[in-house]
Order: C-alpha cells, then sequence, then structure tokens
C-alpha cells in the first residue's frame, strides 16, 4: 500500500511556501507516494472532511510564481489542547496518513513535535474508544516528520535561511532604494521600520545592501546610555561632508542595553530635535511578507521539499522529528528541538540582556556582516595610525558588467581608507592600467554606489598582450601601486595569471593581486557565486513569469533564450525557478533523440489539455540546434495542437540595479581582500600573493591563482566542478511523470544559500520530462 503523506502551512505565512508545497506533492508521487495537502494548517487538521485532500500533479502547476500559500494557513487554538490533538489524529488516520511535512515557523514546528510525542498515546485512545481498527492502529503506529521552516524573518536556529527572508529582503531593498531617492531630493531624513521582533537580519542586510547611515537591531543594542548623540552625530558629519540623505533602519524589536523598546517614533523625535532635519516614518509592515518569491526562495523551498519528503518516506518508529536547513551551501536535516530549543535560547538571551551570547548563536556569517556595517556606517573613516605604511591599493573591473560590481568598489573603498590606505580607481579595466586611467578614490567618491547597476568606473574584456605588459608595469610604477584587486570575471583572471607568470620580468608585477567574481554566468572556479549571477537569474525568473502569463491564454510553447556563454548555470537555475518543462545546455548538448522525445511528450501533454510549454535554451546549447531551429521544428511537429514563439531576453539579464544578495556577497568578498591585505600583505617581501576570493561551502577561501586556473576548463570558461549539475535531477523530477512511468528514487542534497543554493544529488540517466509547471 503506498505512504499517505500529509502537508501543511502554518503561522505567518512566506514567500516560497507554494514552491515547497509544490515540491512536496511532486516528489513524494515521483516516489510512489500518496500525497494530501491539509488546508487551514492545524485547523484543518482538527476540522478534517474537505480540509484533507488528495493532491494530484497537475494540482500544483502554475503556483511556483505565488506568494502566500496556496493551502492557507490559520492559528488554531483547539490544537492547543491534548483532545484537540486527538482529534487532529483521528482525522490523519481517516485518510491513512501517517508521514507530516510542516511547513512553518518555531511555534508551528513545536506543535508537530509534540503530536509526534503523543501519536502512539493517541492511536492506543482511538482503538480503546472504538474510532479506529485494530489493523488502522497496527499500521500506524508512529508518525514520521520533517520540519521546514517559513519565516521571513530568518530567526530558526540550525539554517542558514529560511523560506521568505531573501524575498523579504528584496522587498526592503527596493523600498529603501526609493526612498534613498526622494530624501535627496528634499534633504530629508527617513526613519525605516522593517520586521525582526527578536532578530535583526533583515535591518542588518539591508544596511549594508542600501547604504543605510544607522541601524538598530535586538541583539546588538547601542553601547552606550546616550546613543541617541552618537547617531545624530554621525549622520551631521555626513551632512557636513556633502550627503543629502539620512536613512535610519529599525528592527520592530530594536532595544536600547536595558531592554527598553526603541520605537521608530522615539528615534523620528531625536533627529528632528537635535538635528533639525525633515524626518519621516516608513513601517514596511506586510509588503516584506507579500508577492511573488525571489528566485533564491524558489529554488529553496524545492530543494527543501524534495528532501523533507525522502525523510518522512524513509523514517522508522525510532526516529526522531528532523529540521531540513540549509548550513555551508548545503542541505541538511537536524533534530527538529534541538533547532527550536536554541532558537528560544537566543529570544532569553535577548530578554535577559545577554547580547554578547544572542550575537554567538546567530552564528559567524551574521557577527561579520555586522562588523562590516558597523564600519560602512560611518560617516568619516577611522584618521590614518601614525607610522603604519599606507598601502596604495588599485581596483579595477574587469569583463562584462555584472550587477554589484559598484557595491564592490564602494566597499573596497571604503574599508581600505578606513584602514589608513589610498584606494586608486582604475578606469575601463585594463585599458585603463594601459592606458594610465588611474585616480585616487576617497570616502565620499562612491557614497550612493550601492544601488547603481552596471559599473562606474567603466569595464572591459581586454586582456593584455605581450607588447603591452611593459606599458602596464610602467602605469603600476608610476602609481606607486602596492597591490591590485580585480573585480571581474574570466577576462580578469586570465590577465591576472599572465601579471604573475610575468613577475621575473617586470618586478612592479611583484605585488598581491586579489581576484573577485563578478560574472552574471557564474562560471568561475574556487567560487559557489559570482556577484551579479543572483540578479541575472532573478531577472530571467520575472521575464518568464510575465512570458507565461502571456503564454497560457493560448496553447502556446515558448523556447526562451538565456545568457551563460558554454555555462548552464543560469539556464538549469532559471528553469527551477520557473518551472520549465525542459533545459537545454552546452554541458549536456542537444541530441536529435532527445528533440523526437520532448515533441512527443509536448504533442500528448497538449492533447490532454495543455496549454502552456516552456523551454530553456543557454545561447550556446549547440552551434546547429539554434533557439530558431528549436522553435521551428516544435512548430511544425506542434500542427494545430500548439503554437511555438521564441524570447530572447539579452541583456536585460545583466542590466538592473543589483538585487540584495549581490551587493551582500561583493561586501564581504571585499571585506575579505581588504583585511588580507592589511594584515599580512605589508609584511610580505619576496613572495606576494595573487589568489582566487570565492564563497565555498558557507565560507570565504583565497586560493592561490594558478590553483583556480587549473580548475577551469579553458576551453568552454568554466569550472571543471560545476556543482549546480548536481541539482539536475530535481529540474527532472519536478516535470511531468504520468501514471505508468517511474524514475529511480532522487536523493537531493542542496548548496546554495546563506546569501546563496545547493549541494549533491545523484544523477539520473533517465531521459528529462515534459509537462505542467
Amino acid at each position: 500500500m503506498a505512504k499517505r503523506v500529509g502537508v501543511m502551512t502554518s503561522g505567518g505565512d512566506a514567500p516560497g511556501m507554494n514552491a515547497a508545497v509544490r515540491a512536496v506533492v511532486r516528489a513524494g508521487i515521483n516516489q510512489g507516494a500518496e500525497i494530501f495537502a491539509i488546508y487551514e494548517g492545524y485547523q484543518g487538521m482538527i476540522d478534517g472532511g474537505d480540509r484533507i485532500k488528495p493532491m494530484k500533479w497537475e494540482d500544483v502547476g502554475g503556483i511556483l510564481h505565488r506568494g502566500g500559500t496556496i493551502i492557507g494557513t490559520a492559528r488554531a487554538q483547539a490544537f492547543r489542547t491534548r483532545e484537540g490533538r486527538r482529534v487532529a489524529v483521528r482525522n490523519l488516520l481517516a485518510h491513512g496518513i501517517d508521514s507530516l511535512v510542516v511547513i512553518g515557523g518555531d511555534g508551528s514546528l513545536t506543535g508537530a513535535d509534540l503530536l509526534h510525542r503523543e501519536w502512539p498515546e493517541h492511536v492506543s485512545e482511538l482503538y480503546q474508544a472504538g474510532e479506529i481498527s485494530a489493523d488502522v492502529a497496527e499500521r500506524h503506529g508512529f508518525i514520521s516528520l520533517a520540519g521546514i521552516v517559513g519565516s521571513i524573518d530568518n530567526d530558526m536556529y540550525g539554517t542558514d535561511m529560511t523560506i521568505g527572508a531573501d524575498t523579504a529582503l528584496h522587498r526592503i531593498t527596493s523600498a529603501v532604494d526609493a526612498l534613498t531617492s526622494t530624501a535627496a531630493s528634499h534633504q530629508r531624513a527617513f526613519v525605516v521600520e522593517v520586521m525582526g521582533r527578536n532578530c535583526g537580519y533583515l535591518a542588518v542586510m539591508s544596511a549594508i545592501a542600501t547604504g543605510a547611515e544607522w541601524v538598530l537591531i535586538p541583539e546588538s543594542p547601542p553601547a552606550t546610555d546616550d546613543w541617541e548623540s552618537k547617531m545624530v552625530q554621525v549622520l551631521r558629519d555626513g551632512l557636513a561632508m556633502g550627503r543629502r540623505d539620512n536613512i535610519v533602519i529599525v528592527a520592530e524589536g530594536a532595544q536600547d542595553r536595558y531592554g527598553k523598546p526603541i520605537p521608530v517614533t522615539h528615534v523620528r523625535q531625536v533627529l528632528e530635535e537635535r538635528l533639525g532635519e525633515d524626518v519621516r516614518i516608513t513601517v514596511l509592515g506586510h509588503v516584506q511578507r507579500g508577492g511573488s518569491p525571489s528566485a533564491y526562495d524558489r529554488v529553496l523551498s524545492t530543494i527543501m521539499g524534495v528532501e523533507a519528503v525522502d525523510v518522512v518516506l524513509s523514517a522508522g518508529p525510532d526516529d526522531e522529528p528532523v529540521l531540513i536547513g540549509i548550513q555551508n551551501n548545503k542541505i541538511i536535516r537536524q533534530p527538529l528541538m534541538y533547532c527550536v530549543a536554541k532558537t528560544r535560547e537566543i529570544n532569553e538571551s535577548i530578554q535577559t540582556l545577554n547580547f554578547d551570547r544572542a550575537m554567538e548563536l546567530r552564528g559567524g556569517g551574521y557577527q561579520e556582516a555586522f562588523r562590516i556595517l558597523r564600519t560602512m556606517v560611518r560617516a568619516m573613516p577611522h584618521a590614518p595610525q601614525e607610522g603604519k605604511r599606507r598601502l596604495r591599493i588599485a581596483i579595477l573591473n574587469a569583463g562584462g558588467a555584472a550587477p554589484g560590481m559598484n557595491a564592490a568598489v564602494r566597499t573596497a573603498v571604503r574599508l581600505s581608507v578606513d584602514k589608513g590606505h589610498i584606494p586608486l580607481g582604475v578606469m575601463r579595466g585594463f585599458r585603463g592600467l594601459i592606458n594610465n586611467q588611474i585616480q585616487e578614490m576617497g570616502w565620499y567618491s562612491v557614497n550612493g554606489w550601492a544601488p547603481l547597476g552596471g559599473s562606474v568606473l567603466g569595464t572591459s574584456r581586454k586582456v593584455p598582450d605581450v607588447s603591452e605588459l611593459y606599458t602596464v608595469a610602467r602605469t603600476l610604477e608610476e602609481n606607486k601601486v602596492d597591490a591590485l584587486l580585480i573585480i571581474g570575471g574570466f577576462a580578469g583572471y586570465r590577465a591576472a595569471a599572465i601579471l604573475q607568470r610575468e613577475r621575473r620580468n617586470f618586478p612592479s608585477f611583484n605585488i598581491p593581486i586579489f581576484c573577485i567574481p563578478a560574472t552574471i554566468d557564474n562560471n568561475l572556479p574556487c567560487a559557489e557565486f559570482s556577484i551579479g549571477a543572483d540578479t541575472a537569474l532573478n531577472n530571467i525568473t520575472e521575464a518568464v513569469d510575465k512570458i507565461k502569463q502571456s503564454a497560457v491564454a493560448s496553447n502556446r510553447v515558448f523556447v526562451v533564450e538565456v545568457m551563460g556563454k558554454y555555462c548552464g548555470y543560469l539556464a538549469l537555475m532559471s528553469a527551477i525557478s520557473t518551472g520549465a518543462e525542459r533545459v537545454y545546455m552546452h554541458e549536456e548538448g542537444i541530441r536529435l533523440a532527445d528533440l523526437q522525445q520532448d515533441i512527443v511528450q509536448l504533442r500528448e501533454s497538449f492533447a490532454a489539455g495543455k496549454r502552456l510549454g516552456l523551454m530553456i535554451r543557454n545561447e550556446e546549447a549547440n552551434p546547429r540546434y539554434t533557439t530558431d531551429f528549436l522553435a521551428a521544428v516544435f512548430a511544425e511537429e506542434g500542427g494545430d495542437l500548439f503554437d511555438v514563439r521564441v524570447s530572447v531576453l539579452g541583456h536585460l539579464q545583466q542590466g538592473g540595479d543589483p538585487l540584495p544578495f549581490d551587493r551582500i556577497l561583493a561586501a564581504r568578498m571585499l571585506a575579505r581582500a581588504v583585511e588580507f591585505i592589511d594584515e599580512q600583505c605589508r609584511s610580505i617581501q619576496f613572495d606576494p600573493p595573487a589568489v582566487g576570493i570565492g564563497h565555498v561551502s558557507g565560507e570565504l577561501r583565497l586560493t592561490p591563482l594558478h590553483e583556480v586556473m587549473r580548475m577551469a576548463d579553458e576551453v568552454w570558461h568554466r569550472p571543471r566542478d560545476q556543482w549546480w549539475m548536481r541539482l539536475r535531477p530535481v529540474a527532472r523530477m519536478m516535470a511531468h511523470l504520468s501514471p505508468s512511468e517511474t524514475m529511480p528514487k532522487a536523493h537531493v542534497s542542496p548548496p546554495h544559500l546563506e546569501d546563496g543554493v545547493v549541494s549533491s544529488a545523484m544523477r539520473s540517466r533517465f531521459p528529462p520530462q515534459i509537462g505542467e509547471d
């Protein structure tokens, strides 16, 4: 008999919950289980009847892009009682459900754990009361349970990211960017309240992403009693230096070091009275919670949903409930109540004013972000230390423009100046080194750069040839450059490798060289995420969402071409985030047999009532089977069943303001580079480093440049080991499977996500399937 699994959403809604529900339904059906949706959370479990419904494959089609939760959520006071939980067990057993995936916050997960612990007692009592048969009691002696955290606050211990947090950060960043322009126009201050009752994650990260001037959070209140004077002085100094706007971000749970709440009204009053500015309050409220989920939240929810199904279908009577989380870019399983207990310990630490313990439990990434923020919000840098050598650090962009490059330069400039060094801006990449286009930069020369797309310094794909190396060397000598920061893609890395190789011939190349990955293609080795890739992925996702809305009104197949050159990252990840039926990548190639099968499945699907088909093709998937060719073949074979349209997204993927993930990643990477230069490079005499900096397994790593290049496929300009290809089975699993088709069980353990997406999975040998979104 097939295993029956219930899935429910509970507590506050979070963008991405629908993607998780979709993944549970489709992964469960894929593995032969029957999936039931429990509508309205625990209240639906108690009500029973039509609040518990079986789900078919097509029931979760077209919900990836929708905010909130289609199966509803509600508070259930009755579930807090033992009798209420007994009724819930009876209703679950009436449908043969003894496995449960709960998507919600710590309160919802605590309730699920209580249900798990009481389950055998309730089953015994129901049998003794004659409400269930002996056979039912015997077959359902325990319930398997997996929890997925859905919370925009990102406040759960045991996972670096929770479903909805990335989307909420998008909402805040977009709002503050808009407020900044109107604030500058009127020389006005804005006090912005963001969510986060006991967690300052949204406040801290949005302050880094937007370049806010001050932030107040629950875990680390101001260290002095008269913190208001310090805040006013910082803002006043900024105005004196020419800044026209002031943005103060306040977490809703902000308090002083004695536990007294700091409301936004108090902050406004202080600024009005002491700064003499026109001050406005903006409380973002539930706009942070609503709307379509980001690409990150869609992918994360999908991967977690697949993992949750694997947990409940393999659990035994002695297995404890687990929390599905993501740490160090890998999906993990941890004891559910251990994580809940630790989360409550953080809250208790804040309430008892043990702020050091609260920050410790938040984790190293949160602490690092807060340290960076404390420097970036300064109105003026620290004065140079007497006797300390002031390094001249050249900063340039190389390769194609990537959203987030300006945020990276801003961080590099400000942190360099704060440590007493002299940053030099190189215009137009290596062309600027060849043409000696270099200028000194200061603290306020990068004011307002964080939200800007493109590259203010300018960039190019120029790699100096042998005849130009002498000119580059002269430029470095004339400007007395002590270190070089290259923010860019493969062209920048190749140029850096040339400089390192030619050090014997050109002494001025014997300086520390740091390569920071910035390319929408996300194709650089030793870096799971490149600056700009997240923005490009979201640009694709938003465009495809609109394409799907236009196409669903008629029977239509869209073939969408995305960038990436020979790297399939954008193609595969956008296929997962948009629910594409098929993705064509250079890594796999395109075979005629694949196209034949795709055509057969498209025809069968549209004949059965399907109205939309979505195929995503990497721009270099195959030199002969082009996007236009695929569209022509599908159109010819589709006949009267469907028509076909092509959409080449082009440079809209590369443009636009950087999203918060890219801004924050840029800040973290450049902070690490400047810190390394400051602490170590001043003492290096003979073997200055040439390294690549990358986010790998949740931490920033420095890899020798020769090792980075060794791990690159020089022909196809991509890493030899592409972690995202391990997600290929997930894309296949989420595609259509007819009742007669079977696939091998795919165990998925993702990588990204503190700031980023997913890790290991078993690669399926079966061909991709075609079907509903």
